[in-house]
């Protein structure tokens, strides 16, 4: 992270994801294009990641498959809802789900580039 913010601490926040990846730097690379996440590599070697603004940390691993089908779903707030679905198409991944389908909520999901499902929310 290159910022003297801390993340927030607290009982019961999401603070850590690991993302199932087939190419760990492809899926680095999608991520900092369309979202600004940072990199960083982690002590043991694994290429790390932090959101946009600093509070939730992980990474990408082989070690699992992409669930694309019913499961938990991550929303990644977005301020141009419209830029992030270009972004996301020029850089590999698919739209899955238009928005408008959770209105009045604006709201989309879309696939990365291993298959990953995940939303996108603009307040």
């Amino acid at each position: 992270m290159h910022s003297d913010k801390h993340p927030t601490l607290g009982n019961g926040k999401i603070c850590y994801l690991e993302l199932p990846a087939e190419n760990i730097q492809a899926s680095a690379e999608f991520y900092h294009a369309v979202f600004g996440w940072e990199t960083r590599e982690r002590g043991d070697g694994a290429l790390a990641f932090d959101d946009g603004v600093g509070e939730v940390s992980g990474i990408w691993t082989q070690r699992f498959t992409a669930n694309a089908g019913p499961g938990i779903l991550v929303y990644i707030m977005v301020d141009d809802m419209d830029t992030t679905l270009e972004r996301i198409v020029a850089n590999g991944g698919q739209i899955v789900q238009p928005v408008g389908m959770d209105a009045p909520e604006i709201t989309a999901r879309f696939s990365d580039p291993a298959g990953n499902i995940l939303g996108v929310f603009q307040q």
